[in-house]
């Protein structure tokens, strides 16, 4: 779903719809300006940069450039409407019933949405309209139905005083979100910081800014003041940069590259320590045991790397089967990685569309090739898919050693890389033997099994006989260089809180 390298390499086929003229969406791009203060305003600069369709490398149109003075002038609304502006005075009441207007708006447009989603981004249409944007209106009702409900406690102290605590925003939040997933990753942030009571600068992804800026609008027809949620387009180094080094940004949280977690964090650090979010690179083990159903297990496996052209920060990445089943195992992968229907992510069925840009292409078959060097048996795939856009072949490497850099490296692609274990105390250790620590999958009939892996692996989620389950409730968060902190659920509430501590002398108390 989701060429010669100095050697001959044989060419495998891939089930595929035919990739002729792309189907032009039925919908038009009326908003490309920053969203500022509730106005859509051109970038100080008066730069815009283009967003391209990824089938075919087209500009699909130019958006406003956002930089230093811009995130200013955001800042700057957000802090109005923190400090001055309806936003703090309204009841949590009101705000839940804003938030749960907006996602009926949101469900009423999804199909205009999953198009600029799928159009911007190259996922499926069916698995935007059917999947994303549904999680995203839940996400949304979710957090409304928190936003009455946040509350500190009373608490017992040793002598005459009376102690509560109070659940505080923090302010203003600067939100930047990644391309993969635009607007799920923009739920997960955006709901719980306006139902906490914060105000937002939000910065979109510079390949994918489109559904952001829609869904924004559609955010301000509910009812959202002026102010309280600001869109800033524009590039890492600077708008980006220039969002996590504010000195008037009270909190931030960040989707990204673990590369660029280091560089955010480091700029948090260096201006007003403002806590940091973040939820970063993965290179997921999923463990297939001696015991598992191996058809079943081959179709979980394959979802778990494939889903969204593997562009997905927790996509079981590391394929780790047991000896006993291995070679069973990679056949019926190979088969499936040909099966899999790669095309115009407009059509009906289509499993696969292409990679985000052509920088990411160059990437994984950069990947693909050291694959190839290194010694890894190559399955299936292994080359770009048609002669334009951004497709590459569903790819899948057995006898992967994990000292090469398929095993080692977040590819963020369609490369499925199979090894081979003897038993559980060595696939733990092999499993574990990363920096990263995000998620992981396991695939047993055993329980005692289950357990035990389940303690034993250091990663943030444990999927057992399933894989990539994302309810509302379910925080989400990686161990190790993989983040810190957990999006969604409850977790994701303390995020956007601060907790103060109040004390007063009781006088001649009843009781204590």
């Amino acid at each position: 779903r989701f060429s010669s390298w100095g050697r001959r390499i044989n060419s495998f086929s891939t089930a595929a719809a035919a990739i002729d003229e792309p189907i032009h969406p039925s919908i038009q791009v009326d908003h490309t300006q920053l969203l500022i203060n509730g106005q859509f305003i051109d970038a100080a600069s008066g730069r815009t940069f283009p967003t391209v369709d990824p089938r075919t490398g087209d500009v699909i149109a130019r958006v406003a450039e956002g930089d230093l003075e811009d995130v200013n002038r955001a800042v700057a609304a957000a802090r109005k409407a923190f400090d001055e502006g309806p936003w703090p005075k309204m009841t949590a009441y009101v705000t839940s019933r804003i938030m749960l207007r907006f996602a009926d708006l949101l469900e009423k447009h999804t199909e205009e949405v999953a198009k600029l989603e799928t159009w911007d981004n190259g996922k499926p249409y069916e698995q935007a309209a059917k999947v994303e944007i549904p999680m995203v209106v839940r996400m949304f009702r979710y957090y409304a139905g928190w936003a009455d409900k946040i509350h500190g406690f009373t608490v017992p102290a040793d002598g005459q005083h009376h102690v509560q605590t109070l659940h505080e925003p923090y302010g203003v939040c600067g939100l930047i979100i990644p391309w993969n997933f635009p607007l799920l990753l923009y739920s997960w942030k955006v709901g719980p910081a306006l139902a906490c009571g914060n105000t937002v600068v939000l910065k979109t992804a510079e390949q994918t800014p489109l559904s952001a800026i829609y869904v924004s609008k559609l955010f301000h027809e509910a009812g959202l003041p002026p102010g309280v949620l600001n869109v800033v387009s524009g590039f890492g180094p600077t708008a980006g940069a220039a969002l996590s080094s504010h000195m008037d940004v009270n909190k931030l949280s960040f989707t990204g590259s673990t590369a660029t977690g280091k560089i955010v964090l480091a700029l948090a650090a260096k201006s007003n320590l403002k806590p940091v979010t973040l939820e970063l690179g993965g290179k997921s083990p999923f463990i297939v045991c001696k015991d598992a159903d191996v058809d079943k297990a081959v179709e979980l496996a394959h979802s778990a790397l494939f889903f969204n052209q593997g562009q997905c920060c927790c996509a079981g990445s590391r394929t780790l089967v047991h000896e006993s089943v291995y070679d069973e195992f990679v056949e019926k992968a190979k088969d499936r990685a040909l099966r899999r229907v790669v095309g115009d992510p407009f059509k009906t069925g289509i499993e696969q569309g292409p990679q985000i840009d052509n920088e990411q292409f160059k990437k994984i078959l950069k990947y693909i090739r050291s694959g190839i060097e290194s010694g890894a048996t190559l399955e299936s795939g292994g080359e770009q898919f048609g002669s334009k856009g951004y497709y590459i072949q569903p790819t899948v490497f057995s006898n992967v050693q994990d000292d090469m850099l398929i095993a080692k490296d977040e590819i963020f692609g369609p490369v499925q890389s199979i090894s081979k274990f003897k038993d559980l105390e060595e696939v733990v250790q092999r499993a574990n033997a990363s920096s990263y620590g995000l998620a992981a999958g396991v695939f047993t009939q055993n329980i005692e099994t289950a357990n035990t892996l389940t303690r034993a692996l250091r990663v943030g989620t444990v999927w057992i006989n399933c894989y990539d389950i994302f309810d509302a409730a379910v925080p989400f968060g990686g161990f190790k260089m993989s983040g810190q902190g957990r999006e969604k659920g409850i977790y994701g509430l303390s995020s956007y809180l601060q907790v103060k501590a109040v004390v007063t002398p009781l006088k001649n108390p009843a009781w204590l």
